[in-house]
């Protein structure tokens, strides 16, 4: 299987010019996610003195690639973004840090404020809360946490732009994405494109907990 799936090549008119450095651009905080987080991973992998062969060998990714993303020419999977961080000594989130534009804000949200909201598997018996409101004039992420338990006879199917992330808390389910299942149990994270028809496939346990994180496509 080739170490570059889960990389969504974007395309940019010919005459686009690589995003400069983080550091040197007044106007960061108004470039696109993706040339954000490729200028951030070209600095750090600068600050470390590493090569892109050097960077591109830990991450598992073609040198290639690894410029396409450093230039903002293509966006990397969690997965990716997740394996480049540990090659260049930071966390996933220090890596979104970085690329927060510095008008950016902080909310929290209580368990208590904690929306109920309204899903497609609602009425299947599933809860959604939503964890953060996006006040922003684009919708970048949603997350939720999610119960379910065996008294639904059936699972709806989702389909949606932009990654999914799933992290499990408790219980164990079969987990649908298009023509293969995966044994989902917690503690583990799964990521994947919601374009592809998704969902559900069987409760192991009585009762599931799960983060749920969509992240759209900018």
């Amino acid at each position: 299987m080739s170490k570059e799936k889960g990389l969504r090549k974007i395309r940019r008119p010919a005459a686009r010019k690589p995003a400069p450095d983080a550091a040197d651009n007044r106007d960061f905080a108004n470039l696109p996610l993706e040339s954000r987080i490729g200028a951030v991973i070209k600095r750090r992998r600068s600050e470390a003195n590493l090569t892109l062969a050097d960077l591109s060998a830990g991450a598992g990714l073609s040198s290639a690639m690894l410029s396409r993303i450093e230039n903002g020419m293509a966006m990397a999977s969690l997965d990716a973004l997740e394996r480049l961080c540990a090659a260049v000594g930071i966390g996933l989130g220090d890596l979104f840090k970085e690329t927060d534009t510095q008008r950016g804000s902080a909310q929290l949200v209580k368990r208590a404020e904690q929306m109920e909201v309204v899903r497609v598997g609602t009425k299947y018996g599933h809860t959604y809360r939503l964890l953060a409101y996006d006040r922003g004039p684009r919708k970048l992420f949603e997350p939720f946490f999610i119960e379910m338990d065996k008294k639904s006879e059936s699972y709806p199917r989702f389909s949606h732009p932009g990654t999914e992330f799933i992290y499990m808390l408790q219980g164990r389910m079969e987990y649908r994405f298009g023509d293969k299942t995966y044994l989902v149990e917690p503690g583990d994270a799964f990521t994947f494109s919601g374009d592809v028809v998704h969902g559900p496939e069987k409760l192991l346990d009585d009762r599931i907990r799960f983060l749920a994180i969509i992240f759209y496509n900018s």
